[in-house]
This record gives structure tokens, sequence and C-alpha cells, in this order.
């Protein structure tokens, strides 16, 4: 296999489930589905705007910790527990992506891990 690297966020579910934040194998960066209820202070964040801004927030970070940006995004994926609200998701995604455009896809789901959650990203980022 090509050289890979794993980051963890540190969250103690990653050994209870056993995955970690992301994965990155030769020039493709692959990250886990995440979210953000809380903000970093532990507030919490109760619009789905605010929940997807967090949550980009904290995925441009595992980009920079592999070497990328979210300039090397190619694909994103969005789970809401509430498609009417997809236009704040949107927005916040369109903040971030506006000139960069990755595929993505939104799709409706029943239901998140905590009730909190009304958004999980997942990202695809390749460099070079």
């Amino acid at each position: 296999m090509t050289n890979r690297q794993n980051f963890t966020s540190g969250s103690p579910w990653e050994d209870i489930i056993g995955y970690c934040r992301a994965v990155k194998v030769g020039n493709t960066i692959e990250i886990a589905g995440t979210t953000a209820a809380k903000d970093e202070n532990g507030n919490s964040l109760t619009t789905m705007y605010d929940q997807t801004k967090a949550i980009l927030d904290k995925l441009t970070k595992v980009l920079e910790d592999a070497g990328a940006s979210l300039e090397n995004v190619v694909r994103t994926r969005m789970f809401l527990t509430d498609i009417s609200q997809w236009e704040e998701a949107a927005k916040a995604h369109g903040h971030f992506f506006k000139d960069i455009k990755p595929v993505t896809t939104m799709v409706e789901v029943s239901k998140l891990i905590d009730p909190e959650i009304l958004i999980e990203i997942e990202v695809t980022a390749i460099l070079g």
C-alpha cells in the first residue's frame, strides 16, 4: 500500500469505533463524517448554518494538518436531518466553496448519532 497517514481528532470515539478523522494515502485525503453541535467554547450551535460553518472550519484545519487546503477538495457529502433547511447548509457551504465548486451530495437522513446534530459532512481531497 502507498504510504498511509492517519490523522486523529483526539475523540475517544476514534478508539471505541475504530476510525480516525482523516486518512491520507498517496495524494488522496478522505475525511470522516464531521459534526459540530457545539463551538470550541462548548456553546450550543442550534442552526443549520452555524453547524455547517463550524464543521467546515474543522475540515479546513484537518486539511491543513494533512498538507492540503479547501482548494484540494473535489467532493463533499452533506447529510441533513431536515432537508427543508438545505438553503442554510448551502449558504455556509457556498461561503467556503463558492469559487472551488467541488461536486457535492446533499441528502436527508432520519437522524444522526445525537439529536442536537443537524448535519454531518464528509470530504474527499486530492493533492496535485
